[in-house]
């Protein structure tokens, strides 16, 4: 599949050798949202555009969205329902193209009017999906979300036609963030770019979180895309990893190490695009400047990386991912009704997530080598495939020291990362 938009420009830049860096940037005043965008189209790497959505229209509290526009009170993203259509082209005017996509990032698990609100204003990528926006974020029940999900897809993919196809780029390789074993973050990732391909969107970003272990990432990775070229052979896909979603390092250095290695796992996998973090995320949201800091450092890290990807089956991420995703698939022939039946029955289960709807029977630990593992399957279709090695209780200390391994892991000083840090920082 060929043609303009989102998809295709990640395509076009990959074929060229380039990986496509992106920040995670939404500002409520229209200057400084324009601005953020100008600067990230201008910086020294190839990029895409982000508008991130604010807090109130992540939840579908449009009032207080709408009541902090007219009174001028800053929030921690752009209100694109809120603010007038005529704003928002304003906004992208003269920025966006062919040449800088603009996708919306949002968190909602009821997306009808933020995708109609983009839209609007010409837009046609976007992200989420029924799982991942759903289990993490709040209360919403399962069975809401997917119909949300549904009606949203299904409307975003109005807009295809000949020469134009809308993106949706899955998080289900993001739920939690943090101490899921890969083979989850995989197979939900899968079978949410499913979901999104039977509801008509051929234009599809498969996601993955930097994890514990650079070893098990690339598994994950290589199994991420063996999966794909397995259950999407008519769609136009990418792979796109996230810098590490938990407590990110709180020394420059710690952050910078992280972010590199988070490139160098996306080049050396061959995945398409990477969303950075910056050295501001510990303690705050970061600024324009930070942003094309850490969008310029992932880009000289990935210019002197090679292309080095793993066979995808074979390994035990892909052995367990692959047996997630024929136990869904057998559920119900409506991949909608297949994973609630999923989770209703604890086939799919997250690990630490207290959703009602997760049955919150599995566990996971780091192992002394720094891999993820599981202690405890709970009732998912692993048993004979998964390694699992019972843990002794964990406590909330433990989980807490799990939580920080990353963090504590890059916040050391290492000379010979030193060395390299310093030959690629901006």
């Amino acid at each position: 599949m060929t043609g303009v938009g989102f998809g295709a420009f990640v395509r076009r830049a990959h074929d060229a050798g380039h990986l496509v860096v992106q920040p995670r940037m939404g500002m409520s005043s229209p200057d400084r949202m324009r601005a953020g965008l100008l600067a990230t189209r201008d910086a020294a790497a190839t990029t895409v555009g982000t508008l991130t959505l604010d807090s109130y229209t992540r939840v579908g509290d449009l009032e207080s969205a709408k009541l902090a526009v007219l009174e001028g009170v800053a929030l921690n993203g752009y209100p694109i329902v809120s603010h007038e259509t005529s704003t928002t082209l304003q906004v992208l005017d003269q920025i966006r193209g062919p040449g800088f996509p603009v996708q919306v990032r949002h968190g909602s698990a009821a997306p009808q009017d933020i995708f109609r609100a983009l839209m609007a204003v010409g837009l046609d990528a976007s992200e989420g999906g029924p799982v991942s926006y759903c289990l993490p974020y709040g209360r919403v029940p399962l069975r809401e979300s997917v119909a949300h999900w549904a009606a949203s897809c299904e409307l975003l993919a109005t807009l295809c036609a000949p020469g134009a196809a809308p993106h949706l780029e899955t998080f289900g390789g993001c739920v939690l963030g943090q101490l899921c074993p890969p083979s989850l973050l995989v197979a939900v990732s899968v079978l949410e770019a499913m979901f999104f391909h039977r509801y008509g969107i051929r234009s599809i970003s498969v996601s993955y979180a930097q994890q514990t272990d650079p070893l098990q990432d690339a598994e994950a990775v290589a199994a991420l895309r063996s999966l794909c070229t397995r259950f999407l052979p008519d769609t136009e896909w990418h792979v796109v990893v996230y810098a590490y979603m938990g407590l990110y390092p709180v020394t420059e250095h710690g952050a910078y190490r992280l972010l590199g290695k988070a490139a160098e796992l996306a080049v050396a996998s061959g995945s398409e695009r990477l969303i950075v973090k910056t050295v501001a995320e510990s303690q705050r949201i970061p600024t324009v400047a930070e942003n094309v800091a850490a969008l310029e450092y992932a880009a000289a890290v990935a210019a002197r990386t090679p292309r080095a990807p793993l066979d995808g089956p074979g390994t035990q991420t892909y052995a367990e991912a692959s047996a997630l995703v024929d136990a869904v698939l057998e559920l119900d022939d409506d991949l909608g009704a297949a994973l609630l039946a999923a989770f209703a029955r604890g086939l799919l289960d997250v690990p630490y997530c207290l959703h009602p709807d997760n049955a919150g029977f599995s566990r996971s630990y780091i192992d002394a080598d720094g891999r993820l593992r599981w202690s405890d399957i709970g009732k998912m279709p692993l048993h004979g495939i998964a390694d699992v090695r019972p843990a002794e209780a964990i406590t909330s200390a433990d989980l807490l020291d799990s939580l920080s391994y990353v963090r504590r892991s890059f916040d050391r000083h290492d000379p010979e990362d030193a060395v390299a840090l310093e030959g690629a920082h901006p």
